[in-house]
């Protein structure tokens, strides 16, 4: 498979990040931005085989980083790179935005469902990629990312076809203490203002606010 280079991850993580919980018009103004953040982008560190990385937009700091699986099975699918995903906007106060780009286009009303040890979630989906419904969920995905040793993804594409991703999660914990270093994000919860856990993204159509802090 082929690698993404750093422009292109940028690219692809602020739009990951942004497209679910923006009017359609938003969301592709912010897509426009991509070719200047990319730019600016600057490699804060990689381990195994995720890498850190920070950019800016109009509000500020956008820190992310990005791993990609050691394996797939995809027979029958014809996909470009996949890839996980977690994401600061601190400006914003977001935090551990998790996603899933599978690379294909993903059957609509399915899930994704991301296996970590004994602990299973299942992350909505819209076109290529897959999210938490909650900052709950999210927190609770990335620390158990953080603790796990493997996560496997699984998606359905358009034609009922499924895959399977297989991540190694060696390195995952050393790069996320790099974008929260970088983005003030604190695991105690002392930075960035604490987060409703009723607050939900976009699905399936109905406009809803993302990862917004009550207090912001």
């Amino acid at each position: 498979m082929k690698r993404f280079g750093v422009g292109a991850i940028v690219a692809l993580a602020v739009t990951v990040a942004v497209a679910p919980a923006l009017p359609a018009a938003a969301a592709r103004q912010r897509r426009a931005t991509h070719g200047e953040i990319a730019a600016a982008a600057e490699t804060l560190g990689s381990a195994g085989a995720w890498s850190a990385y920070v950019a800016h937009d109009h509000t500020g700091r956008v820190c992310y980083l990005a791993g990609q699986p050691q394996r797939s099975v995809a027979a029958g699918v014809r996909r470009d790179q996949p890839m996980a995903m977690v994401t600061h906007r601190p400006a914003e106060h977001i935090a551990d935005v998790v996603s899933f780009v599978e690379g294909y286009e993903l059957k609509p009303a399915s899930v994704v469902t991301v296996a970590v040890g004994d602990r299973k979630f299942h992350l909505f989906t819209k076109g290529d990629s897959a999210w938490d419904k909650t900052s709950e969920l999210d927190r609770t995905v990335v620390a158990a990312l953080a603790r796990g040793t493997t996560a496997v993804a699984t998606g359905e594409a358009e034609n009922g076809r499924r895959t399977t991703d297989i991540y190694s999660l060696d390195g995952f914990s050393k790069v996320l203490d790099l974008i929260d270093k970088a983005c003030g994000v604190s695991r105690a919860g002392d930075v960035l203002p604490p987060r409703h856990p009723a607050v939900r993204r976009r699905h399936h159509g109905h406009a809803q606010k993302r990862h917004k802090s009550p207090t912001a």
